[in-house]
């Protein structure tokens, strides 16, 4: 029951978070408009998850981990890098392409991407091969997300 339970939780957390992506585009679109620039909007963004981030890692860990800082790889580093792209691209195609089809087009990304690292154990994931029934939903994911622009340009 403890297993079913962690399982349960953390897919109810990643489902939290997933609802709360188009939100986060949708109010930060709109900060952009509000004041003029996408890209203040998402360093604006990034600065109080900043902040939120340091209050949770201080309150969650204490102080600072330098000596394990210092031997982390560089490249590890450019995951910022990843998520402020991600927060200035939905940003500025939020408000001129539309938040439901920027969000699809982010989710069937994520998936592909996701079962391609998972499929090959690339960045360190644990390797999860595609086998014939994560090929389909994959193929399912795409082909909704075309049926859904289509519906948007027939209108």
């Amino acid at each position: 029951m403890g297993a079913a339970m962690t399982t349960w939780g953390y897919g109810l957390w990643a489902f939290c978070a997933g609802v709360l992506i188009p939100v986060m585009a949708a109010l930060n679109a709109r900060l952009g408009r509000s004041i003029g620039s996408p890209g203040w909007a998402t360093a604006l963004l990034c600065a109080v998850a900043l902040a939120a981030s340091v209050l949770f890692a201080i309150a969650s860990s204490g102080a600072p981990p330098v000596a394990q800082l210092s031997r982390a790889p560089p490249t590890q580093l450019l995951a910022g890098l990843v998520m402020s792209f991600y927060v200035l691209s939905a940003t500025y195609l939020a408000p001129r392409f539309g938040l439901a089809p920027t969000i699809l087009l982010v989710v069937v990304a994520q998936i592909v991407t996701s079962a391609t690292v998972s499929h090959f154990g690339w960045l360190g994931a644990p390797r999860q091969p595609i086998d014939l029934i994560k090929a389909a939903g994959i193929v399912l994911m795409i082909a909704g997300v075309g049926l859904v622009q289509w519906r948007r340009t027939a209108a």
